[in-house]
C-alpha cells in the first residue's frame, strides 16, 4: 500500500496533510509514505523531519503520484493534478463540492474515489476524523487573536494608578464549534462576551463559558435546530426580530466576530452596513465565514477594511493562519479514516463501501459520481 502526500497549489493553503507523527502511524499500518518535496515547508515540518519519520521525498507531483493506492491533500485536487494517478486510487481531502459540478466531473473522469472529508458524519465514532471542527475550533481562538492585535486596546479591565481601563466587549454571533472557542479565548483574555445562535441548545453551552446569551426566545427559536445539530434556515418575520435586537446590541460592543455558516448555502447576512456605521470608531469585526459570502455586508474576502472608523477583518484560511496546529489536527483526522479503510492483517486496503463513513463522503467511484446529494440533474 502506497500512500501520497501532495503539495497543495493554493498559495493562500499553508496546512499540509500529513505530519512526522502520522507518517509514523501510516509506516505502522504497513505503508509506504510518498511525499512531495516542500509539502510540509509552509507548516513548519521540513522534507528532512518527513524523511526521518520514515517517509520517501518526490521531486515531482508525478514522481509522487506514481503506484499511490491513496493520495492525500488540504483542498481538492486542481484541474490536472491527478494526473499520472491510477484508477481507483484513495483521494481523500475536503473537496468543497457545493456548486462545483465541473470539478466534481473531473475526479469521476479521472477514475478515482474522492472521498470528502467535511462530510463526515458527526457521529460517536467519527469524532476523531471530523475536520470541520479541528479546523474551526483554531479558527475560532485565532479570530480573537486578529481582533485584539487589530483592536489597539487592552482586552481586559486594569485597575492602575493612572486610572482604571475598562474591560472590552466582546459580541460573537453563531456559537458552533468557532464561536464557543471564541468566547472561551476571549474569556481567557478577560473581555466581557456577549454570544448568540438560532439554535436553542447553544444557550446553555454559551452561558456555561461564562458569556451572557443574546436572541429572541420565541417557538420559532426552540425549534430551530436540524436532527444533525446544524442551525436551520430561520423565517424572514424571526430574521426581522433578531437583527433588530443585534442591532441595538452590536453599536454598544468594540469587538465582533461571526462565525455562522449553513452547509451547502451562502453564509447568512447578519452585519448590515447600518450596523458597522453604529459602532464606534476603532471597533473590530472579524468575518470567518467571508470564504463563503460573509456575514458582514461590507467584508472583503482576503482583506482588513475600514468603514467609518471600523476595522473589518476578512482574512481567508483562518486555521491556516495557524498553519503547524492545524495541519497536526487534520493529519490526525485523515489518519483515523485511513485506518478505517486497511485490513489490519493484509496491511492492505480494504474499503467496505457500505460502512456509514465511506457513504457519507464518497464523491465519485469508477468514473461515476456517486453521492446521492451531488449527482447531475437530467
Amino acid at each position: 500500500m502506497r500512500i501520497a502526500v501532495l503539495s497543495e497549489t493554493d498559495g493562500a493553503e499553508t496546512r499540509v496533510s500529513a505530519t512526522p507523527e502520522t507518517v509514523k502511524k501510516y509506516k505502522t499500518l504497513g505503508a509506504d509514505v510518498v511525499v512531495q518535496a516542500g509539502a510540509g515547508a509552509k507548516a513548519g515540518f521540513p522534507d528532512a523531519e518527513l524523511e526521518a519519520a520514515g517517509a520517501s521525498i518526490a521531486k515531482t507531483p508525478k514522481e509522487a503520484l506514481k503506484d499511490a493506492d491513496v493520495i492525500l491533500k488540504v483542498r481538492r485536487p486542481a484541474e490536472g493534478e491527478l494526473k499520472g494517478a491510477k484508477p481507483g486510487a484513495l483521494v481523500i481531502a475536503i473537496m468543497d463540492p457545493y456548486g462545483q459540478e465541473a470539478a466534481l466531473k473531473a475526479l469521476a473522469d479521472a477514475q478515482v474515489a474522492a472521498f470528502a472529508m467535511e462530510l463526515m458524519p458527526r457521529i460517536t465514532r467519527a469524532q476523531v476524523m471530523d475536520v470541520l471542527s479541528s479546523q474551526a475550533n483554531l479558527a475560532g481562538y485565532r479570530a480573537v487573536i486578529d481582533a485584539t492585535a487589530e483592536y489597539g486596546r487592552a482586552l481586559p479591565m486594569m485597575m492602575t494608578a493612572a486610572g482604571t481601563v475598562p474591560a472590552a466587549r466582546i459580541f460573537v454571533m453563531g456559537a458552533g464549534v468557532a464561536g464557543l472557542q471564541a468566547i472561551a479565548t476571549a474569556r481567557r483574555l478577560g473581555a466581557v462576551v456577549t454570544a448568540t445562535d438560532v439554535r436553542p441548545a447553544a444557550k446553555e453551552q454559551v452561558e456555561s463559558l461564562g458569556a451572557k446569551f443574546v436572541a429572541v426566545e420565541d417557538e420559532e427559536f426552540k425549534q430551530a435546530e436540524t436532527a444533525g445539530g446544524y442551525a436551520k434556515e430561520m423565517s424572514d418575520a424571526y430574521k426581522a426580530k433578531q437583527a433588530d435586537l443585534v442591532a441595538a446590541h452590536i453599536a454598544k460592543q468594540d469587538i465582533v466576530i461571526t462565525t455562522a455558516l449553513i452547509p451547502g448555502r451562502p453564509a447568512p447576512k447578519l452585519v448590515s452596513r447600518a450596523m458597522v456605521e453604529s459602532m464606534k470608531p476603532g471597533s473590530v469585526i472579524v468575518d470567518l465565514a467571508v470564504e463563503r459570502g460573509g456575514n458582514c455586508e461590507v467584508a472583503v474576502p482576503g482583506q482588513v477594511v475600514e468603514h467609518n472608523g471600523v476595522k473589518i477583518v476578512g482574512h481567508l484560511n483562518v486555521p491556516g493562519r495557524l498553519a503547524a496546529t492545524a495541519s497536526s489536527l487534520y493529519a490526525k483526522n485523515l489518519y483515523a479514516f485511513v485506518e478505517t479503510l486497511v485490513d489490519k492483517e493484509t496491511k492492505a486496503l480494504a474499503v467496505k463501501w457500505d460502512d456509514e463513513l465511506v457513504k457519507a463522503t464518497c464523491l465519485t467511484r469508477d468514473g461515476a459520481i456517486v453521492h446521492t446529494a451531488f449527482q447531475p440533474t437530467a
